[in-house]
């Protein structure tokens, strides 16, 4: 009996516009295996349950990201490896159970690591914000060398003194929706220095993600700050002149799928992170009336970093515009980052999309 799964958390707007999209493809609804019985449709599975439910073969299956309640940036790493071997016991059971994954659980790894999906999209050929490779003082990875006695918010300053640069972001390599991301500002002439962050020091010592973007200018906040943000995993990368609008930056959010760009959407920041949970500004891609040759260049950077990642049927890129040129360059990828308020509110384009793959599939396996 071919079943469609949804695995992941009941009640939210992810499952619920899923839902109402898998209604309108005419395809039954249920919240466990027990209630769908041996009838066909679509079967939403919590994370707390998956192990018991996940029991058959024949198996179309829709994998959604874990709600963590934490909100310590020290714990986002063994959050995210936590995730990464449930995604590796998810993808041994295409072999034992016959499961066909909608995004495969080692693409969806392979996205979440900056670093992995960076280096696969350069060895493509195609257009990146460039990550910074550090010789001296940090690392690739912002931990400090040991033979240097220096602290790593110093150590950083030296970098970006010996490369010339004043201005960069800093990311941790896993992870996703801003956390951690930061982005720090210096004037060697001045000693002038700005970091924006949603990350803040609680009691001076326990780092937490905020979910509300600050921008620190004094170097007693800056620098115990960054000092503990470059203790996590993290990459450098260099801070772009964006396109504006209106007095506003701006990038882009494309979701894909099945190599077709089903939304683009730009968020717009006077500041330079723009994730729209930060209450950023959404506007609709027509208003920036960009000339066609623009559009189909996005598109077409956008399928060819699509077709770099098997198993990827879905995938949220972020896109930036170089200021000036309009030229793209892909920031990151998230092979879960399907959901956009701004259309589930509306047409709901990309789960209804969705919803019509796990009906094909269930009709013919195509």
């Amino acid at each position: 009996m071919r079943r469609a799964v949804v695995l992941g958390n009941l009640h939210t707007k992810r499952t619920g516009y899923l839902r109402q999209a898998a209604v309108q493809a005419g395809l039954p609804v249920f919240f466990d295996k027990k209630a769908a019985g041996n009838g066909k449709g679509l079967i939403f599975t919590d994370w707390s349950r998956w192990r018991e439910e996940l029991t058959e073969n024949e198996i179309f299956l829709k994998i959604e990201p874990p709600l963590w309640k934490s909100s310590s940036l020290k714990e986002l790493n063994y959050l995210t490896k936590e995730y990464e071997r449930t995604l590796e016991e998810l993808a041994l059971m295409e072999k034992t159970h016959g499961i066909v994954f909608f995004n495969h659980p080692s693409a969806i790894a392979r996205l979440l690591n900056k670093n992995l999906c960076k280096q696969r999209l350069k060895e493509a050929g195609l257009p990146v914000t460039e990550q910074l490779e550090t010789e001296t003082g940090l690392t690739a990875t912002g931990k400090q060398k040991s033979e240097v006695n220096l602290s790593a918010a110093e150590q950083l300053l030296k970098i970006m003194g010996d490369k010339g640069i004043c201005q960069i972001f800093i990311k941790p390599v896993k992870g996703s929706g801003a956390a951690g991301v930061s982005a720090f500002r210096y004037q060697p002439s001045t000693e002038r220095m700005a970091l924006y962050s949603c990350a803040m020091l609680c009691l001076g010592k326990s780092l937490v993600n905020t979910k509300q973007l600050r921008c620190y200018t004094k170097p007693e906040d800056i620098f115990p700050l960054l000092n503990q943000i470059l203790a996590l995993d993290c990459i450098l990368e260099r801070w772009y002149a964006k396109a504006e609008y209106q007095g506003f930056s701006y990038d882009l959010r494309a979701v894909m799928q099945d190599g077709k760009m089903d939304f683009l959407l730009a968020r717009l920041s006077k500041g330079p992170i723009t994730n729209l949970h930060l209450n950023n500004r959404p506007l609709p891609i027509g208003d920036l009336q960009l000339p066609e040759s623009v559009l189909c260049n996005i598109t077409s950077v956008c399928q060819e970093a699509m077709a770099c990642f098997e198993g990827v049927r879905c995938a949220g890129i972020d896109i930036l515009l170089e200021k000036g040129s309009l030229n793209p360059r892909i920031i990151e990828m998230n092979g879960q980052g399907d959901l956009i308020y701004q259309d589930i509110y509306h047409d709901n384009i990309i789960y209804r999309h969705q919803a019509q793959i796990m009906a094909d599939w269930l009709k013919d396996g195509t």
